[in-house]
């Protein structure tokens, strides 16, 4: 494998994205990072320093996205891994859901991978190289109540992204998908202990994630050691749900 590959990752400022953005920085990978905000972005370019690059990305709003990919492509014509880890949640029970609460978790955690991937991936076609990883989730598969448009919008990636793979296979670009399942972050933290014992009850190893364990399984399928696998779904659960 050789060094200094560029890597696209959203949501770069999350558990799971800081987890992800230190698993290649440590291995000299060029980072292009984005967030939706300018806070977060700062920190970014204060941890990872001036040799990388930072957008300011709304996925949620798909004209400003367009026009920031339109940008990201031009300026980046080398990037060899996508990682859309970005996504958002916005509850309700489906008799009370509005629209808006269904369109915006739908742009933001589908459609926008959609838009990042036909707008990069015209690149990895002329370098004859890609390597496209898309995070799921566990409820994806199993449905969870409350979340409708969040768990849509995590199912429907696996379709995408499957359906993505079968048309680049012969091009040397390799499509999957991972579903965590509980990793520790600091959504998690805010669970009370009696909230916490009921979803350990569920996982066989009785612990959560941590989000090493997904940057660890993105990072293997961007190199290549996983270049015969495509079209796949990879769950990191601890047995809580086996497929």
């Amino acid at each position: 494998m050789s060094k200094n590959k560029k890597i696209f990752l959203t949501g770069a400022s999350g558990g799971i994205g800081s987890a992800i953005c230190d698993k290649f920085f440590n291995d000299t990978y060029t980072l292009v990072l984005t967030s939706s905000s300018s806070e977060k972005l700062n920190d970014l370019k204060n941890k990872y320093g001036s040799k990388n690059y930072y957008y300011k990305v709304d996925l949620s709003d798909s004209k400003k996205l367009q026009s920031s990919l339109d940008n990201i492509s031009k300026d980046h014509k080398d990037i060899s891994v996508i990682v859309n880890n970005a996504g958002k949640t916005h509850d309700n029970l489906i008799f009370r859901m509005k629209n808006e609460q269904w369109s915006d978790v739908l742009q933001t955690n589908l459609n926008s991978n959609y838009q990042i991937i036909k707008s990069l991936l015209p690149n990895m076609l002329s370098n004859k190289f890609g390597k496209i990883i898309g995070i799921s989730s566990i409820v994806g598969s199993t449905g969870n109540p409350g979340q409708a448009n969040y768990v849509a919008s995590k199912s429907g990636l696996v379709g995408l992204y499957k359906s993505i793979a079968l048309e680049v296979a012969k091009r040397n670009i390799n499509v999957n998908i991972i579903s965590p399942g509980f990793i520790a972050t600091s959504m998690t933290d805010k669970l009370n202990d009696e909230q916490k014992n009921n979803y350990l009850s569920k996982i066989p190893m009785m612990k959560f994630g941590s989000p090493k364990d997904v940057a660890n399984l993105v990072y293997f399928l961007s190199t290549d050691d996983s270049s015969y696998i495509t079209g796949q779904n990879f769950h990191i659960n601890g047995g809580m749900l086996m497929v």
